[in-house]
């Protein structure tokens, strides 16, 4: 079902079509938007805050812009849905991160406008301006801009972007979306310091007056402006008693201003247009902006609330008939607890992700011993790293997709050191309605071949618990994966027990055809077992639970046994679980026919979790045509 837009939205297909409207008519179109992507969100979900906040700032800039020609590069994507509204997408909208429908992030195949792909913070400055020195060498005077949050704005790439950037001469414009805020509220120095800039009346009434006087003496040349230049320079560091951060990095500096304020942004951006090489413009502005609850509640809460009432602001929660499995965050976060409690030398550690690692828990419970870092995952690894010199235990929790960031401290200060961090990789395997950009497709392949790491997967919480206590002890980097999502046993809570590095189990006997599985997803495979029995199939099914050390006393058990097996994983086929086990195989010299399920070597778009598993052939069905197919095999010879 479509959501009915508003008057003047109904007739914007374009951005040619905004600018068909007088400047006066911005602030309905402004309010329309909002209340289009309210009323598409309360229905059927998605990131909210974020573009709510971004509602006035997205019109002046397509207003402004000659998009899609000029360049517009969005930091994450969290804030493009009135961009992607105003870009030919309004009558698919409620497709948005649905199975088959519209990415829920900017996607260059998606649309011309879409200029760069995006998902993983900080990168939208590095991708500007490599536009902008392309259009440099090609003697284009195209504009490009990067809008980037002050969440963004603290991973270390935002940084090594601008100080390229400042030397670059190129036509570059930096947005700085400031609102305090990513996902969970900002950390550290850099948001003390814009507030800093944001709150002091006394520079900004001052910067006015400089600006008219800059206007009276622009007719006598540049050298004026030089002057006053110099003039800003001195005020700046007077009254903020420091140094201005961006233009010390050689950015020009302009702001802050109301981000809220379309007819200003309009005037300001046409401004901003004349004047050449990089430079900076800081706004102000609401996360959640225009929708009470958004506005003024929980704005951690309200980054994706899921369906809600759009009139009263009740976000819908399913009320289960029976008991439910818990998250296995949530698990991670309990677990985590419990464990500093019997160990002080336990530590937490996450980068920007307190809430959706469950983290909080422990920073609530122990908040000198857990640690949110900022959105910077290289910096946590090596924190960590740190952190075990000294004789304590880090845990480590970033998501899958975002451990990719940090390959190199991982390998370089942890594993060649043989440092005892217990690295915690969230959202493992498919991440849902996110899709490619955070599905957790490769950790396997990409840590199984890294030395001294142990690479574990529990198939349920009393596992992930298991794994939890047998990492805290373990003398050396251990990592544990496990998926979005929730687990299967509702009373999770069970007593800790070391597992054996490398010790895999049976879960059930069976003859014929040996299913092997890695994690989470081997719970598809107890779900295909059972429907295979009521056809007479009776396949053997062995939980793994770690990938690096193989448990090679149970595969001798297996390949002396079998000469089918399947195995099965929520990662990718190249060079993953399946992949280690036909590598071990080979080098004992067995002979079976394997098939290998998992995600194969192309990209996954969005949809829920159980319909990518479907697509890629490893649910429960699946996985029962695996063992079928193979089974006939056998009958036939």
């Amino acid at each position: 079902m479509q959501i009915t837009p508003g008057e003047l939205l109904a007739q914007i297909n374009t951005p040619d079509d905004l600018k068909k409207f007088p400047k006066d008519k911005l602030v309905q179109i402004c309010d329309e938007l909002r209340q289009f992507i309210v009323d598409n969100v309360s229905v059927y979900g998605g990131h909210f805050g974020a573009s709510l906040g971004v509602v006035e700032l997205t019109v002046a800039l397509h207003y402004v812009l000659n998009t899609p020609e000029d360049q517009l590069v969005w930091d994450v994507g969290h804030q493009a849905y009135g961009h992607k509204i105003l870009t030919g997408r309004r009558e698919r909208f409620h497709t948005n991160r649905v199975y088959g429908g519209i990415s829920g992030f900017p996607k260059r195949k998606e649309s011309e406008y879409d200029t760069f792909g995006v998902g993983h913070s900080s990168t939208s400055i590095s991708a500007a301006l490599g536009m902008a020195v392309a259009s440099k060498y090609k003697g284009s005077h195209i504009q490009h801009v990067a809008v980037i949050g002050d969440g963004s704005m603290t991973g270390g790439m935002a940084f090594e972007a601008m100080n390229h950037a400042g030397v670059s001469d190129t036509n570059l414009l930096i947005i700085l979306n400031d609102n305090c805020m990513s996902i969970d509220p900002n950390v550290g120095a850099l948001k003390d310091y814009l507030t800093d800039i944001t709150t002091s009346h006394t520079y900004n009434k001052v910067k006015d007056e400089v600006w008219k006087m800059l206007g009276k003496l622009s007719k006598f040349g540049s050298s004026a402006q030089e002057i006053i230049s110099k003039v800003e320079g001195a005020i700046k560091s007077a009254v903020l008693k420091q140094s201005n951060l961006f233009e010390s990095l050689n950015l020009r500096y302009f702001g802050p201003v109301d981000g809220h304020d379309v007819d200003h942004l309009v005037e300001i951006l046409k401004d901003l247009k004349d004047i050449p090489g990089p430079k900076i413009l800081h706004c102000v502005t609401v996360k959640g902006k225009g929708y009470g609850p958004s506005e003024t509640g929980n704005k951690t809460t309200w980054h994706a609330p899921g369906t809600f009432d759009k009139v009263t602001g009740e976000i819908f929660k399913k009320t289960p008939s029976k008991p439910q499995a818990p998250k296995y965050q949530d698990v991670f976060g309990h677990t985590l607890v419990e464990l500093a409690e019997m160990d002080s030398r336990i530590m937490g550690v996450t980068p920007a992700m307190p809430s959706g690692s469950s983290m909080n828990i422990m920073m609530s419970a122990m908040p000198d011993r857990a640690f949110d870092v900022g959105i910077a995952e290289q910096h946590a690894v090596t924190f960590s790293a740190g952190l075990a010199t000294q004789g304590l235990v880090p845990f480590c929790n970033i998501y899958s997709t975002f451990m990719q960031r940090a390959y190199d401290q991982v390998v370089h200060d942890v594993c060649l050191q043989n440092l005892p961090v217990v690295l915690c990789l969230d959202r493992a395997g498919f991440a849902g309605a996110d899709g490619p950009t955070h599905h957790g497709a490769y950790d396997i392949a990409y840590f199984r071949c890294v030395p001294n790491l142990v690479v574990s997967a529990p198939m349920n919480e009393e596992e992930l618990r298991n794994l939890m206590y047998t990492g805290s002890k373990y003398n050396g980097p251990f990592s544990i994966r496990y998926p979005r999502g929730n687990g299967v046993m509702p009373e999770w809570k069970t007593a800790f027990r070391e597992i054996p590095v490398g010790q895999g189990r049976i879960v059930k006997e069976g003859e014929e055809v040996a299913i092997l599985s890695i994690g989470h997803i081997g719970n598809y495979a107890v779900e295909a077992c059972q429907s295979l029995l009521k056809e007479g199939l009776n396949p053997a099914h062995y939980d793994m639970r770690f990938v690096k050390p193989l448990d090679e006393e149970l595969l001798h058990e297996i390949f002396g046994k079998f000469k089918k097996v399947v195995t099965i994983e929520d990662g990718c086929l190249m060079g993953g679980f399946g992949s280690a086990v036909l590598e071990w195989m080979v080098d004992h010299g067995y002979t079976a026919q394997v098939k290998r399920l998992g995600i194969p070597d192309e990209v996954i778009e969005h949809g829920e979790q159980i319909e990518l598993h479907r697509e890629c052939g490893f649910d429960p069905e699946g996985i029962a045509d695996a063992v079928r197919s193979l089974s006939e095999v056998v009958r036939i010879f």
